[in-house]
């Protein structure tokens, strides 16, 4: 089942990819399945997402390794990031809903290019340093999304299913060098995981304190 997650269709021609002009999420729902629970997938209880929430769905390796039924796109970030809720990995599911607080006078972006030789340039920015993360450090986090609509292997939900991540620490404790930009900023490749279509990918990013509350949220849509 797992092997053939991300095949079927294929999306419009993408030109741009940004969070520009979209609408802020007020909500982030995390969504996390046992790689060991082949049934979790297509489970008619999966939380719907609401007006205002951004979704990501995450798999976790399970202790079945490479013989578990979803190991094909289960990804070890999502321990990372159930560490960074303080959860233990689920037997079966888990769901995560944080509000966002907002960042008032400052702006998240994020924007990817084309895919590229199994790559996709990504980039993550908060425009101005806003004044609360002065003399704290805040965590950035990416994640290169394959976007599978309801029905794809019998999934009741339209998924946002994590193929790559990274954390990015921006740390306000240290003034900006001179005559740098007022920013936090990080822009690089990340790989485009085996088996995933490269025209469903995009990118949904957000910014946590050191409390790990999340500050701001964003993701790209793209226009042709």
């Amino acid at each position: 089942m797992a092997a053939s997650l991300g095949f079927a269709g294929m999306a419009h021609a993408q030109s741009f990819c940004s969070s520009d002009g979209q609408g802020r999420p007020m909500a982030l729902l995390e969504r996390f399945i046992n790689a060991n629970c082949d049934s979790c997938w297509s489970d008619s209880a999966t939380p719907q997402v609401a007006a205002g929430q951004a979704v990501i769905d995450w798999v976790v390796p399970g202790d079945k390794g490479d013989d578990a039924p979803l190991s094909a796109v289960a990804a070890r970030e999502a321990l990372d990031r159930l560490a960074a809720l303080r959860q233990s990995p689920p037997a079966q599911t888990l769901a995560s809903t944080l509000p966002v607080r907002g960042l008032k006078g400052a702006t998240l972006r994020v924007a990817h290019g084309l895919p590229l030789s199994g790559y996709l340039g990504t980039s993550i920015e908060l425009k101005p340093i806003p004044t609360a993360a002065k003399g704290r450090q805040w965590t950035a986090w990416l994640a290169l999304v394959e976007t599978l609509p309801a029905g794809t292997e019998g999934s009741p939900v339209e998924r946002n299913l994590v193929r790559n991540v990274i954390q990015v620490p921006w740390d306000g404790r240290k003034p900006p060098a001179k005559g740098a930009p007022n920013r936090f900023f990080d822009a690089r490749s990340m790989s485009i995981a085996q088996g995933a279509n490269p025209e469903r990918m995009r990118v949904l990013g957000w910014v946590e304190d050191d409390k790990g509350r999340v500050l701001a949220a964003a993701q790209s849509r793209c226009t042709s």
